[in-house]
């Protein structure tokens, strides 16, 4: 057993975390859309979107500190050596210590991110999905592989330009409609691409295959 006071101090070195869930299954969204991969979601998020499909990640406090080291064994066993940080909001943890010791056993590691929060850990791959309420921190745009913008309504494509103009020439660029509303935008998230040939769309396809 552990004092409250050296969990603390092992959550801010990131050597804990609160995790909510981890398991294996086929990334559904964006670029690397079906790769298998580990996913381990890290439970904390401040940017609260309204029709997030995880609410229940948002209360750190109801996910247990766990062991970086244990998440990072888990990860090693499984037959695809890639890994998927998403939430919550992940960045809110320090994750130097879950990517360093990824990297030594040469597991690749891809970040889901609003950016709302100044990055840590060493990355293969990072989407940036930029929210209104709490938009990215400025130095996130740089880092950018992937720019995912989830749209709800057809007033978000403004939003999507907003976002696509401060990342780097090389940042490939997704439309997403938002999943309850994904019969509405499907056809305007498609004219807009063929209209905007620089962006692509990306779909929820777990969710039509119905895995996790």
């Amino acid at each position: 057993m552990i004092t409250k006071e050296q969990e603390d101090i092992l959550l801010e070195q990131g050597k804990m975390l609160p995790l909510m869930e981890e398991f294996y299954t086929i990334q559904g969204e964006g670029f690397n859309t079906g790769l298998a991969a580990y996913f381990i979601r890290i439970g904390g998020c401040d940017v609260g979107c309204s029709w997030c499909d995880v609410k229940e990640s948002w209360n750190r406090k109801l996910h247990p500190p766990t062991f970086t080291d244990s998440i990072v064994q888990n990860a090693a066993q499984q037959p695809a050596k890639a890994v998927v940080v998403t939430g919550g909001e992940p960045l809110m943890n320090n994750l130097d210590y879950l990517c360093q010791e990824l990297e030594k056993l040469e597991i690749t590691r891809f970040l889901e991110t609003s950016g709302a929060h100044p990055f840590s850990g060493n990355w293969n791959w990072i989407c940036v999905s930029p929210k209104k309420k709490s938009p990215p921190v400025k130095s996130v745009y740089s880092r950018a592989g992937e720019l995912k913008v989830v749209i709800e309504t057809e007033a978000d494509f403004e939003w999507a330009e907003e976002n696509a103009r401060l990342v780097e020439p090389n940042c490939l660029l997704f439309l997403q409609p938002e999943w309850s509303q994904v019969n509405k935008m499907m056809l305007p998230i498609t004219e807009y691409v063929k209209n905007n040939p620089q962006w692509r769309i990306s779909i929820q396809s777990h969710k039509y295959m119905r895995i996790p």
